[in-house]
């Protein structure tokens, strides 16, 4: 098999490429420029795009033999992944970047040039695993390395492109297995840290970073009474559940922290509250998507699962698609959850598929997200 291996300058995908080898394919190193103006080097952990990266994936790929290039997407990253950001926080919506950029640049834009040059997959170092189903439908399932697993981002691949995604360590039991096996093979990003936090922005201050890139609209924060509690320099640069940041002049009249409930991006105002009016019993979206097979009789309620962050816990539910919404009802709340985030659902340890969460109902059965988030079509 030709396979193209991502080689994003970690140990992750360092191994990835040295089992793919390892394993008989014919394999290509490449490694993705995203950034216009990459830094030279990392800031600690933060970021995997700089030219730091770039050499360490150059010289694993050197010390495994294979050939290896640098494929400029920075244009593409820019429009779909950077831009759509921007534009989800102006609405009102906290965006999740990295499930964009594998939906639209790592297994969509890297896909479409890997065959196009004649490749049979690409290779990740995702942690997540490919299996054949009892229909013989490909699967996507968590992996073995439940505290590493990556599943989640991954929700967002389809049917086709699973038939082209190889994931060489996937069921690998623990990261320091991968870390243990990168060093016996002399591989010099063994011990290097993982990236964390959004790769565009290196700092790691979002807000900041917002405030440099789109235009922040200052109005009030109020409370669910509409009292005004005080102001803010830009309502865009908020998300729901956030507690810091709020500059609130007096406490709420239990004494208790006061959260963002809400975003209203008409009127800029922000809505605090209570820890206890976050929690939401109940998601929609409209924008989904199937990973692998469609559930059979999908617009009849079942019980599944549901994670709406990269490392939170699933949550058991029951779902259904409805009038062309994916409908999730918890077992139990969940708390601070945003319009924008991504909702997957999973069969036992299978990613089902997955949805933009477009309006949330609150535990107290008033739907607040719906009437202060007007989600674009």
């Amino acid at each position: 098999m030709k396979v193209l291996a991502a080689m994003s300058g970690g140990v992750d995908s360092a191994v990835a490429a040295a089992r793919a080898v390892e394993a008989g394919h014919e394999v290509v190193g490449v490694h993705l420029a995203l950034s216009r103006m990459p830094g030279t080097l990392r800031t600690g952990s933060r970021g995997c795009c700089t030219i730091e990266d770039s050499m360490d994936a150059q010289r694993a790929a050197n010390k495994l033999g294979i050939p290896y290039y640098v494929w400029d997407f920075s244009e593409r990253f820019k429009e779909e992944v950077v831009d759509d950001f921007v534009a989800e926080y102006a609405a009102g919506r906290t965006p999740n970047p990295c499930m964009r950029c594998n939906e639209r640049i790592k297994f969509a834009a890297l896909l479409e040039k890997a065959l196009a040059l004649g490749f049979d997959a690409v290779c990740t170092g995702h942690y997540a695993t490919i299996l054949t189903g009892d229909s013989g439908e490909l699967e996507l399932h968590r992996s073995n390395a439940y505290a590493k697993d990556q599943s989640y981002v991954l929700g967002v691949l389809t049917a086709e492109q699973l038939k082209h995604a190889y994931f060489p360590i996937g069921a690998s039991a623990s990261k320091d297995e991968i870390r243990a096996e990168a060093a016996a093979r002399g591989l010099a990003v063994a011990a290097k840290p993982d990236s964390y936090d959004i790769c565009f922005i290196p700092e790691g201050d979002t807000r900041d970073w917002l405030g440099e890139h789109l235009e922040l609209h200052p109005g009030n924060i109020v409370d669910t009474e509409g009292n005004v509690l005080g102001t803010h320099d830009g309502a865009e640069a908020y998300t729901v559940g956030q507690r810091k940041g709020l500059n609130l002049g007096r406490p709420a009249p239990d004494g208790k922290p006061r959260y963002v409930l809400s975003i209203r991006p008409k009127t800029s105002e922000v809505v605090v509250g209570s820890h206890a009016a976050l929690a939401v019993v109940e998601l929609a979206g409209s924008r989904f998507s199937w990973c692998g097979a469609p559930q059979a009789n999908a617009h009849e309620w079942f019980d599944a699962e549901v994670q709406v962050r990269a490392h939170a816990d699933p949550v058991s539910c029951r779902t259904a698609v409805v009038d062309g919404e994916w409908l999730v009802q918890l077992d139990a709340p969940l708390m601070g959850v945003a319009p924008g985030q991504t909702a997957v659902v999973y069969l036992g340890t299978r990613v089902l598929g997955q949805f933009t969460i477009d309006r949330t109902v609150s535990a107290s059965a008033v739907p607040s997200e719906e009437t202060d988030v007007t989600v674009a079509c």
